[in-house]
């Protein structure tokens, strides 16, 4: 396939791991998705950054992006800076922006991984900015003796412009398939309610949400990855539940799936950075499965 036969917005990759190291037989994206691919130390493990030009997404971009992890290849996904979502591109004339026929910022993920095979989507978080409308679908498809950890997190915004929870719309859909049977699905949808119309006066989307300013989710699945979920799960036990008179800095919480073979974790914090400490010293056991490079560069 080449870059003429691909749409705007569109991207593949395609790892595998021929017995002594990955070897990718596509990685290739248009405008406005780019992808890079560094060498790393270990060939086993692959990295590959996923960014988009111009700084960001606006409305009307539209992004698609194929993955297929097989033969026991390990593939980590990570960004570099969060994913910043503009109503329109910046320095764009108001007049040009209100031309726009799509105002929706869209992006969508299809993964396929092979037995013995796992991915894991580490980018950091999404931040829309105000008036910015996103929609996020990511669809995971698993082989029986296939790993995943896949982390979906968002901010308030641009806190040190005044801007917390000010977009117009955030939808995000995370669905994960193995061996075709669905074992989680998982919807966050944030919007501003509009006038009641009652005696009551509707409290806004930053209202709602206060006082944290930065929401994780992690599904985490996998033979792969199973002493990071029982490490969870042996946390987690050991929380107690209090009443307390001010919202603590942090909170979490876990579920776990599929007879323990997986678990949903979710974080909220006051600030993104304890959010990203958190998932560090959570996740810490995946050093020894992506290696100490790439773990450093996920969590750094």
């Amino acid at each position: 396939m080449t870059l003429a036969t691909i749409h705007p917005g569109h991207g593949r990759v395609v790892v595998r791991n021929d017995g002594f190291s990955n070897v990718f037989s596509n990685l290739s994206a248009t405008y406005p998705l780019k992808l890079l691919s560094p060498q790393l130390p270990s060939g086993n493990v692959s990295i590959v950054y996923m960014m988009s030009y111009g700084g960001g997404l606006v409305g009307g971009d539209h992004v698609h992006l194929t993955i297929e992890v097989k033969d026991g290849a390990r593939l980590a996904i990570l960004s570099q800076g969060s994913t910043k979502v503009f109503k329109t591109r910046p320095g764009e004339r108001l007049s040009a922006a209100r031309t726009q026929i799509h105002p929706v910022t869209t992006q969508k993920l299809n993964v396929h991984v092979s037995t013995d095979s796992a991915l894991f989507l580490l980018p950091d978080p999404v931040t829309c900015f105000r008036a910015a409308k996103y929609h996020q679908t990511q669809n995971f498809h698993l082989a029986q003796g296939a790993s995943a950890v896949l982390l979906d997190w968002i901010t308030s915004g641009r806190k040190s412009l005044g801007e917390e929870w000010v977009f117009s719309r955030y939808y995000s859909l995370n669905e994960v398939w193995v061996e075709g049977r669905r074992i989680a699905r998982d919807a966050t949808l944030l919007e501003e309610r509009g006038a009641s119309g009652g005696p009551i006066t509707a409290r806004s989307l930053a209202e709602t949400l206060a006082p944290y300013s930065c929401y994780a989710t992690v599904i985490i699945y996998g033979d792969l990855v199973r002493d990071t979920i029982r490490h969870l799960s042996a946390a987690y036990a050991t929380l107690t539940v209090f009443k307390q008179h001010a919202p603590p800095p942090l909170l979490w919480s876990m579920s776990t799936i599929c007879d323990r073979k997986g678990c949903i974790v979710r974080v909220a914090a006051k600030d993104t950075e304890d959010v990203k400490l958190w998932l560090g010293r959570a996740l810490s056991d995946l050093e020894g499965v992506l290696g100490v490079d790439v773990y450093r560069r996920a969590f750094s």
